[in-house]
């Protein structure tokens, strides 16, 4: 039996948690919660498989999010469907990336709900 608990593995953990809360960067700055997991997730991909899939699951979730807010703009002109569809988004990437963290400090996978899987 393998001892999952050496020192590369909490600090690959720990990359995955810092990979997922720091999405929440999109709240200060527009493009930060995308620059820094995707940095993180192209230059350690190689080395852990759980880097790998939680890099991928947090890219394609950044861009469900952000091809959905593309969507509610023209949407604000029907009846401000489009204003519930950004203030959702917006509920959206707050809850989920801390979720996400959460798990990830677990030694758990979240799949992110409600994301399309473009990068496999």
């Amino acid at each position: 039996m393998e001892v999952l608990n050496d020192s590369n593995t909490k600090s690959n953990s720990q990359l995955v948690v810092i990979m997922h809360l720091s999405q929440l960067l999109n709240l200060v700055s527009g493009l930060g919660g995308i620059i820094v997991p995707l940095v993180i997730w192209l230059s350690q991909r190689d080395r852990d498989t759980a880097i790998d899939r939680h890099g991928k699951q947090i890219m394609n979730f950044q861009i469900t999010m952000f091809l959905a807010a593309i969507v509610s703009i023209p949407c604000i002109f029907l009846f401000g469907l489009g204003i519930l569809m950004l203030l959702g988004i917006g509920l959206l990437t707050l809850v989920l990336p801390i979720i996400g963290g959460i798990k990830a400090s677990n030694g758990e996978y979240f799949e992110y709900p409600f994301t399309l899987q473009l990068i496999k």
